[in-house]
């Protein structure tokens, strides 16, 4: 009987995953999803995608504080609709009370770390920080700087090296235990649909068995797209086990693909966004100088990337000039993702100098574990 039921749970989770793909998501479904980490490094020089079989759950909805600002309704909203869609305690929700502007004024920066960590239990693993803004502290993105702390030295040179992340590649089970880190991610709010739409995405990439591919685009413009090409995988690699092919090809863009989990570029702007589907729990990024600055026109917002369809993104708020290191590495992060990880894991994982970047997105999604 026990596995008939669990045939029959299967098949059911499949069948969610094909309608995925054929129209947008109209219901919400608050399923918590199980998280796991697995064991292992990897090379950054090859180009094959290596990964090891997930061990156990790492981190959980019990894992994860919820910080709302009390002078954004629309956080307040969310932090409220968050907790209910993953299962989170209540007692994990931290209210705070900070300006809702684009950079935070430095003074604010120290004061409300502390308050959040003096209501932190000693299990959290994961800081959601539910607004849009703000989003930068100076030249530091808000998410380093609650989880690292305040970089001064880097907004001397935005162009300067930055500082080595102690998670890089890590196979730390437990950061806040191993590296007294707490990983932080912001999950914009400033459009309730969007906000409900990444969470629910996060929940449903639970039952993602669907084919996907992931896409890695060496575009003409060699400053944005070259520091990141020498971790793409080889073109066409495909793994069975995890129902997704691996694509590098020579464009600037894609268009009217419909299976989207992994997208990497380099340029000011990507086109023909508006074409894609992505899968529940899609990564994509792309190496631009201020594509975390989410109010501007200059180049593109990485909330472009979530209004898509993707689940999680990443963008510099300040000038970081075209080092890999200031933006993740497709390789690292690809390769914890598709063992099971997190997505905030496989994000702050694949980050060497993680001072100016903005990581954002829904932190539990894990669509490859099983």
């Amino acid at each position: 009987m026990l596995r008939l039921l669990q045939s029959l749970l299967k098949q059911a989770y499949i069948l969610i995953g094909k309608l995925l793909l054929c129209k947008p998501l109209v219901k919400r479904f608050f399923i918590p999803a199980l998280i796991i980490l697995p064991i292992g490094l990897l090379s950054a020089a090859a180009h094959a995608i290596d990964f090891l079989h997930p061990t156990q759950p790492s981190i959980g909805p019990v894992d994860v504080a919820v910080v709302v600002n009390k002078q954004d309704a629309n956080s307040l909203l969310m932090g409220d609709y968050y907790l209910k869609a993953r299962g989170i305690p209540p007692k994990n929700l931290i209210v705070v009370d900070i300006p809702k502007t684009p950079s935070l004024d430095l003074s604010y920066l120290e004061p409300l770390r502390k308050l959040i960590d003096a209501q932190l239990s000693p299990n959290i693993q994961v800081i959601v920080l539910m607004w849009t803004a703000p989003h930068a502290v100076n030249c530091n993105s808000i998410t380093s700087a609650i989880t690292l702390g305040y970089n001064a030295k880097q907004c001397e040179d935005g162009c300067a090296v930055g500082v080595k992340n102690p998670y890089f590649n890590s196979s730390s089970k437990n950061p806040a235990h191993d590296l007294n880190m707490r990983l932080s991610i912001l999950l914009p709010t400033d459009d309730i649909d969007l906000a409900k739409s990444i969470v629910d995405r996060g929940v449903l990439s639970a039952f993602n068995h669907n084919q996907s591919t992931g896409y890695f685009l060496k575009t003409s413009d060699d400053a944005r797209s070259k520091p990141r090409a020498q971790f793409f995988p080889r073109d066409l690699t495909k793994i069975d086990s995890k129902k997704i092919v691996l694509r590098t090809i020579h464009a600037d863009s894609i268009k009217d693909k419909k299976d989207i989990m992994f997208y990497f570029t380099g340029l000011a702007f990507v086109a023909n966004l508006k074409t894609l589907n992505f899968m529940p729990g899609a990564i994509a990024d792309h190496l631009t100088s201020t594509g975390g600055v989410l109010y501007n026109d200059w180049q593109m917002s990485s909330l472009k990337w979530l209004e898509a369809g993707a689940t999680g993104t990443y963008g510099s708020v300040s000038e970081p000039c075209n080092y890999w290191q200031k933006f993740p590495n497709p390789k690292v992060l690809v390769q914890h993702y598709l063992a099971g990880e997190t997505l905030i894991e496989s994000y702050w994982k694949s980050v060497y100098w993680p001072t100016q970047g903005l990581i954002m997105g829904e932190p539990l999604a894990a669509p490859f574990y099983q």
